[in-house]
């Protein structure tokens, strides 16, 4: 632990420590009594002396002590943890640990495992912790800004490391890095619902809703592709994984607009007009083979909105009658959780700015300001004493 003073300005207030002084200083006389009949025989004496001294050295004591410890108080004193610099070996989860330390490395380095918290890596224990959702790059990115400037830094890896986030890793030193074989293990992933197409049209013979009954059935979907009018749509009963088709000509109502929200998919016609909640700048979403643009999307809160770029007519958009129709659709509204893991060779970390995480220091106030009372509860019995007003 290392002692600072977050306001050292506050040991100023020590020069009070003059003030008890000169309330104590006492100025005491000698004198030599002499007879008054023998006057006229005195010679010249020298004048009297004087001596200073200082009384009730107890209580003096205490009030200095209690000075000092309110000065000290203003100053704000903390203990800030000693951060050792003890070269660190960071193993991350899937590397076998007897091949790790057969790899040779310093005798007092600190081995600790790729993890949160970093726990330390126990001799007699081989398990690794569980498998995490944090990025493992996000992880040495926290353990190189933790450690001193001038603290060797050796990662071990196996050679399918994961989970990776979009960010290149960077880091402020040089990185021993040392790849095994093995695998990170993976985290469990929450299943992704089944697409459902969701007709809404105004009238059951719309044309459109036969190239949507032929992507149902495709899809493998059970029974019937489902229809409903507009007045009838109930988005509290679409089940997750429902991609609703809007064929109507009058725009979705709120209820609707906040299914989306939410996090649903809504496919509006090309001649549907898109609410003012929803209206927002569309990007390309899915194209044909030459590149013509089918359906547009634009992200809404948790949700998407897509738009056909055309009317649900062969003439107007040829891709409707490409076998593959249907498996590119789902492709293209199915979000597909990108691979997070990437082979260990290319995540070699580049050299970067430094950033540094300073942990917050430890105040010694509370302790200070008990100190303070009690100094104070002693400075005042020793004031008050009975033995002291009899001095007096």
């Amino acid at each position: 632990m290392n002692l600072l003073l977050l306001f050292p300005a506050g040991l100023a207030a020590l020069a009070a420590l003059l003030l008890p002084l000169l309330i104590h200083l006492a100025r005491r006389s000698e004198h030599r009594p002499t007879d008054f009949a023998a006057l006229r025989w005195l010679r010249a004496l020298p004048r009297p002396r004087h001596r200073l001294r200082l009384d009730e050295w107890p209580l003096l004591l205490v009030r200095l002590l209690l000075l000092a410890a309110v000065a000290l108080l203003l100053a704000e004193p903390a203990l800030r943890e000693h951060r050792q610099a003890r070269p660190r070996i960071a193993v991350s989860p899937g590397v076998d640990l007897a091949a790790a330390r057969a790899l040779g490395h310093a005798a007092d380095a600190q081995w600790v495992w790729l993890a949160p918290d970093f726990p330390p890596v126990d001799a007699d224990a081989a398990h690794p912790p569980a498998a995490t959702a944090q990025p493992v790059g996000s992880l040495l990115r926290e353990l190189d800004a933790s450690l001193p400037p001038d603290t060797a830094l050796s990662v071990i890896v196996p050679s399918q490391w994961g989970p990776l986030d979009a960010e290149r890793l960077q880091l402020s030193r040089e990185v021993r890095w040392q790849v095994l074989p093995g695998q990170s293990p993976a985290a469990a992933v929450a299943a992704v619902a089944a697409l459902r197409l969701q007709a809404v049209a105004d009238a059951p013979t719309d044309p459109a809703l036969r190239y949507l009954r032929a992507v149902h059935a495709a899809w493998a979907g059970p029974g019937a592709s489902p229809v409903s009018a507009p007045s009838a749509a109930e988005p509290a009963r679409w089940p997750a994984g429902t991609v609703v088709a809007w064929l109507s000509q009058r725009p979705p109502p709120a209820p609707v607009i906040a299914w989306v929200a939410a996090g649903g998919q809504l496919l509006l016609d090309a001649q549907t007009p898109a609410p003012p909640a929803l209206a927002g700048p569309l990007q390309p979403l899915l194209q044909d083979a030459h590149g013509a643009p089918l359906i547009d999307a634009a992200t809404v809160d948790r949700g998407r909105l897509l738009r056909w770029a055309a009317p649900l007519q062969p003439q107007r958009l040829p891709a409707l009658l490409d076998a593959d129709f249907p498996t590119r659709l789902h492709d293209a509204l199915q979000s597909t959780p990108a691979p997070r893991r990437a082979l260990a060779q290319t995540q070699r970390p580049q050299r970067g700015p430094a950033i540094r995480l300073t942990s917050a220091p430890w105040p010694l106030a509370p302790w200070l300001i008990g100190l303070v009372l009690l100094l104070f509860a002693i400075e005042r019995w020793l004031a008050t004493a009975p033995r002291r007003s009899n001095a007096a």
